[in-house]
Parts: C-alpha cells; sequence; structure tokens
C-alpha cells in the first residue's frame, strides 16, 4: 500500500496548491544567505524543493544549486521554469539521498517539507543523512511548522473553488499528526471523478525537534520565528532551525 506522500504530490496538488509567490521565494533566499553565511558558488541541496522556486532564487543569486524531489510531477513542473537549466534536478527519497559524502555547503528543508514519515527514526534517518552529505562544519536550514501556532490557526474545514474544480480540506490533529483530508470535486458535465487524499505531518514540539538533531549531531546556532522574525518564540509561526555540521 502507497504512502499518503507517493500519492498526493501529482497532477492535483498542481492545483491544490497553486499558488506561486515568486517575489517570496527571492526574499526567503535573500535572508537564508545572511543567515548561512554562504559565499557565492557555494554548493546547495534544496531538500524536498517542489517546483523548485528557492533552487531557482538560489541559482540565480550565484550558487551551485541542486533541487531534490519524490515528485517526477512537480519536478517536471520546476524543469519548466526560466533558469531551469542552472540548476541540477535529481529525484530521490530523502531518506536515503542520492549523494556523496560532504558534497555539500548547505542543505535547505523548507515550508515543512519534514515530518511526513510514522516513526522518530525515519525522521532522525533524514537528519543523519542531511550531516553526510555536507561538507565537515556545512550549515543547514530546517524550516518547520511551530505546534503552538498550528493548534491556535488550524482551520478545521475550508472550501474553495479552482479551475472549475471545488476543494474542499478537512484538517485536524489527532495522534501527535497534522492531518489533512483533501476532496476534489469536478463540475457534474466534466466526467471526472471525485478525488480524495490524505495528507499526514509529524507535530513536533521544539524541544523534541532540538533532540533529533542532537541525536544527528547537527548543532544549532538560532532558530528565526519567521523569515522576518529574528528570534524564535513560542508563539512564532514557525521554527527555523539554523545551525551547522559537527
Amino acid at each position: 500500500m502507497s504512502e499518503w506522500y507517493e500519492e498526493s504530490f501529482g497532477e492535483d496538488y498542481l492545483r491544490v496548491y497553486n499558488y506561486r509567490d515568486e517575489q517570496g521565494a527571492e526574499h526567503e533566499v535573500r535572508e537564508m544567505i545572511s543567515w548561512l553565511k554562504l559565499e557565492q558558488g557555494s554548493k546547495v541541496l534544496d531538500l524536498c524543493c517542489g517546483m523548485g522556486r528557492h533552487s531557482l532564487s538560489l541559482a540565480e543569486a550565484g550558487y551551485e544549486a541542486t533541487g531534490m524531489d519524490l515528485s517526477d510531477v512537480l519536478l517536471g513542473e520546476a524543469k519548466k521554469e526560466e533558469g531551469a537549466d542552472n540548476v541540477r534536478w535529481v529525484q530521490g527519497d530523502m531518506r536515503e539521498l542520492p549523494f556523496a559524502d560532504g558534497e555539500f555547503d548547505a542543505v535547505v528543508n523548507l515550508f515543512t517539507s519534514f515530518g511526513y514519515f510514522k516513526k522518530d527514526s525515519e525522521h532522525v534517518r533524514v537528519l543523519k543523512e542531511i550531516r553526510r552529505v555536507l561538507r565537515p562544519g556545512g550549515r543547514f536550514i530546517i524550516d518547520f511548522m511551530n505546534p503552538p501556532h498550528v493548534e491556535r490557526h488550524l482551520e478545521p474545514y475550508t472550501e474553495r473553488e479552482e479551475e472549475g474544480l471545488k476543494i474542499e480540506e478537512r484538517r485536524r490533529i489527532e495522534d501527535g499528526f497534522v492531518k489533512k483530508h483533501i476532496t476534489i470535486i469536478p463540475q457534474p458535465a466534466d466526467g471526472e471523478e471525485t478525488r480524495e487524499y490524505d495528507e499526514r505531518v509529524k507535530l513536533y514540539t521544539f524541544e523534541r525537534f532540538g533532540e533529533m538533531l542532537e541525536e544527528a549531531r547537527l548543532e544549532v546556532v538560532e532558530v528565526r520565528g519567521s523569515y522576518d522574525e529574528k528570534r524564535y518564540k513560542p508563539d512564532s509561526e514557525r521554527m527555523i532551525f539554523v545551525g551547522k555540521r559537527l
């Protein structure tokens, strides 16, 4: 039986998450570069790059960018973008990175592209793989949702229209995970069937995430609360861990 992340990141994902913010990606990359203190030409892995907005911005800013994702569909979209030839695109599983030891100066994992698996051991394995492909002293950013903010602002139900499709999203926190059930309902005249998808992300606390990073021998240098907020606070929107390989 396939896992949710093997099913969800296909053509319908492009409809559900069709918003793209190129200027936002450029701003976020500028911030990340300043936090990571990267020199021009540094090798950067955008792990779980999706449609490649940040990979493309990194390449445009003068870095040797690699974008990796599990989804061939999302990588296909990334390759259509202007400047895509300046990025190396790789398909792969984040638990077993297809790269050499110490290949990268920095690894970034952005906007909660983490926590997809059922077991903590699998997430620690991802962090250990990040460490393995970093050069000694190499830097990382892992950008994850902040549980208190999620718990306060979670919308149990939303619906909207996109490209003639009705998209219903139901969200809940259950068994330590944020779970979302997506229903895509076409117009009756279209002759398409209703499609349903499930998403599940582990809701790691600040303390537990820190423990896993320590277990993977990744040192946290600072934690930001957003791309515009210097320090993480308990009510911050995000937990953005910035650090280096020990």
